[in-house]
């Protein structure tokens, strides 16, 4: 069971990173309305830049959340049959 505690930590941590990063590309998404309406090309294409960034590492860590539910899940049931 401690190795599903463990794994469940894990978990919450890779949550936290993937909220966080669902927050920034949501600001840098509203930043990048806003500069759009003021026709600010050099600045629109740099948010546009980080904004692709943050989605191809929010799909990363998204992968990796799923992975870890994977593992939770076989933990638990080892745990249960062990028990």
């Amino acid at each position: 069971m401690k190795n599903f505690n463990h794994l469940v930590a894990e978990q919450m941590q890779t949550m936290e990173k993937l909220l966080y990063l669902q927050s920034e590309i949501e600001r840098c998404e509203e930043l990048e309305q806003e500069l759009n309406s003021l026709e600010e090309e050099t600045e629109l294409e740099s948010i546009r830049l980080e904004i692709a960034k943050l989605k191809i590492e929010l799909k990363d860590i998204h992968q990796t959340f799923e992975e870890q539910t994977e593992e939770v899940i076989r933990s638990y049931q080892n745990a249960k049959v062990t028990v």
